[in-house]
């Protein structure tokens, strides 16, 4: 390379930093997350802040859709009282696939246009009591960018895998025992969930050895136990790892899925505001061998640096 080509590259570069410099001048980062009326999900979002403003050197605060606080409203005034100066604000959605929340409730409560027509309520007026009825004001002048959820980045995978090693780390079967693996999602009235993992899925299955397949805790086909009993009526398996593809710990990962899977006794059904619940009529599992259960996503580096790049790439 000539001595041109080497000023050039010191020149783009160094006019980049002051890019950079300039846009985190003025620029915060929202991270939003669903809310949750458990402790964990505010602690696990609260290390994920935390980790993301120090690989950024972005400001950033944490606002909540809904339950917790603080709500994204007050959230923006949080970043607005600590940086008055502040003209841009870019909206990250913690969430892993799009559907409602992302195309509907999180546009509206920021007083954006939402991205599709709300089945729940066609005409945009929401009844008292429903969050979106009577929703706080948005105090902010300058430009609010919401970007896409994470989607089924290739990322994940190493999370994935790091999930599996680590329970198989604790297995009480030796290491000859067959493994067999369910990724377990959500589940959504809508067909982005079932897109996302389905992608997930695949890029595991194309990576790894073990016999795998995917389930959802409810409203979509097939649930955990059918799933499970697809996999063992197909595979000799010794152990299954079951990996929750969940951001934060919740009553869904506490809870429902260790109910389902026999963890944990089922004393009552937990019913929430979905007006549904999760664990009746639902198939037998038909597995006597071990079950591990490893942790969510949570905070992890890997997740950091997927959300660093998606702001990255706004900028």
């Amino acid at each position: 390379m000539d001595s041109s080509s080497n000023l050039q590259n010191n020149l783009d570069s160094k006019t980049l930093k002051k890019v950079n410099k300039k846009a985190k001048n003025n620029t915060a980062i929202l991270l939003i997350s669903h809310g949750s009326t458990l402790p964990y999900s505010e602690q696990v979002f609260t290390e994920i802040c935390n980790k993301y403003k120090q690989v950024s050197g972005f400001d950033a605060e944490v606002g909540y859709m809904k339950v917790a606080k603080p709500s994204l409203p007050q959230a923006i005034n949080n970043l607005i009282e600590r940086n008055p100066n502040l003209t841009n604000i870019i909206a990250v959605p913690v969430f892993l696939a799009p559907g409602i929340h992302t195309k509907i409730d999180i546009p509206t409560i920021l007083g954006l246009n939402p991205l599709e027509k709300d089945p729940r309520c066609p005409d945009g007026n929401y009844p008292e009591g429903h969050y979106l009825h009577d929703l706080e004001s948005i105090n902010f002048d300058g430009e609010i960018t919401l970007l896409q959820p994470i989607g089924p980045d290739e990322s994940l995978q190493i999370i994935i895998n790091n999930r599996i090693n680590d329970a198989l780390s604790n297995s009480k079967l030796d290491k000859n025992s067959k493994t067999g693996i369910l990724l377990v999602s959500h589940g959504s009235r809508l067909k982005y969930n079932k897109e996302f993992i389905t992608e997930v899925h695949k890029q595991f299955n194309e990576s790894t050895e073990y016999p795998n397949t995917f389930g959802f805790m409810e409203l979509v086909e097939p649930d955990i136990p059918t799933s499970i009993n697809k996999l063992l009526l197909n595979n000799t398996i010794d152990r299954l790892v079951v990996v929750p593809i969940f951001i934060a710990p919740g009553m869904h990962t506490t809870h429902d899925i260790p109910t389902i899977l026999g963890l944990l006794e089922n004393h009552h059904d937990h019913e929430h505001n979905h007006s549904h619940n999760h664990h009746h009529d639902l198939n037998k599992i038909n597995f006597d061998g071990e079950v591990l259960y490893p942790e969510p996503i949570g905070s992890d580096d890997v997740l950091i640096d997927i959300l660093k790049k998606k702001v990255e790439n706004e900028l």
